[in-house]
């Protein structure tokens, strides 16, 4: 398959976060317009190097600070309305035709801002994307996941505002932050009334921590997906061996997850409760090698659950700081863990599946625009579950 099959293939994407993927020139242009002197760089091409090297860094603190730097320029409507706007042409122009962009409201509020004046601009800025990649060829649907914060206590009124605006393009609800000493469980509150509300979140689990926060968040708070769960690979074993010793022994073979005899593959009861439930899996490849969850995109262990028929997505994370796109994602896999396009359009289409949108129109964008965009680059696919 070419770059421009991957470019063209339709994809669905559900986990992306708006403050991760603005263009370097808008982060300067924004700067300039808000009078925020602390770019490390004030030229397109040399700032976009400095994203992806500290992204790439190793350094915690010089990861976490590139978000210092795009939340900067996002503190105005104009500049919330702008980024959601490109993010929008952006991910469509990728051939993108779902995606749920996901942002805390709470982190936009230095300037002034309410919550509702932040959620109200990043809708329109949406709206104004989705119009502008229509009129290009490209069109998309984007809709909003509102994040709360896990260090803060802002989440049950985060989630009130999600069921608020759930009719005015918001889908749903997530946490993020720091899974370490932060469990899901401090904010039951928020979980429980998004489920008398009968509204659909995700939860940000099993990626730098493991079984146990992946548990919590199905167990005790009922979340519909997880947010990366790479780590639920903790609870599968091969020959009796955790899979990360396993992985550790073969990692001069890149094409061990692809070759191994899945008879050799042990499931743990969370792992296989996951698996049995059809909990999606948001995973997100580039992203988890700079964060040290995933030794290579060969070794990742998003081949081994799509081999096993675990309810995986790809996603791209952070767009900006993994230097990276739904198509070169789709591109990694292919070149580097053996994936082809029928592998491609099984994730796509158990995406689809797994949206915080109503039944028929998912159904609609698989039957519609997914399956006759596949067809159309020769690949119709076999039955998909």
């Amino acid at each position: 398959m070419t770059t421009d099959d991957l470019r063209h293939a339709p994809k669905a994407l559900l986990h992306d976060h708006l403050d991760g993927g603005l263009r370097p020139q808008t982060i300067i242009e924004l700067a300039d317009s808000v009078g925020y002197s602390g770019l490390p760089a004030t030229e397109a091409e040399a700032l976009r190097l400095w994203f992806r090297d500290s992204a790439n860094s190793g350094s915690l603190p010089r990861y976490l600070e590139t978000f210092d730097q795009t939340l900067a320029v996002m503190q105005t409507a104009e500049g919330l309305f702008r980024v959601a706007s490109e993010c929008a042409q952006d991910l469509a122009a990728d051939g993108v035709v779902y995606a749920e962009s996901r942002y805390a409201p709470e982190q936009h509020l230095v300037e002034g801002l309410t919550l509702e004046d932040v959620i109200e601009a990043v809708n329109a800025g949406f709206r104004d994307g989705e119009a502008k990649a229509a009129a290009e060829g490209h069109p998309i649907r984007v809709t909003a996941l509102l994040t709360a914060m896990r260090h803060a206590a802002k989440s049950t009124e985060i989630a009130e505002l999600a069921v608020r605006y759930r009719d005015e393009g918001v889908a749903g609800f997530d946490i993020a932050g720091a899974e370490a000493g932060y469990p899901p469980t401090r904010h039951l509150d928020a979980f429980e009334y998004l489920r008398r509300e009968n509204a659909h979140f995700t939860i940000h689990a099993g990626e730098a921590f493991g079984l146990p926060s992946i548990w919590e968040a199905i167990q005790w708070c009922g979340a519909d997906r997880l947010g990366h769960g790479v780590r639920i690979v903790d609870d599968i074993a091969v020959d009796g061996r955790p899979f990360n010793d396993w992985i550790e022994s073969v990692q001069d073979e890149p094409g061990a997850l692809v070759e191994l005899d899945l008879g050799r593959v042990t499931l743990g009861r969370l792992a296989a409760y996951v698996r049995d439930m059809r909990i999606p899996l948001e995973m997100c490849p580039s992203s988890n090698l700079q964060t040290s969850a995933a030794l290579s995109i060969a070794l990742h262990p998003i081949t081994l659950l799509k081999r096993l028929r675990f309810r995986v997505t790809l996603n791209t994370d952070n767009r900006l700081m993994s230097d990276t796109s739904m198509s070169k994602e789709a591109g990694l896999l292919v070149t580097e863990a053996g994936w082809t396009m029928e592998d491609l359009r099984w994730v796509t289409i158990n995406a689809m599946k797994s949206a915080f949108i109503p039944f028929d129109e998912r159904l609609a964008l698989i039957d519609d625009v997914i399956k006759p965009g596949y067809a159309a680059l020769g690949h119709e696919g076999p039955p998909t579950t």
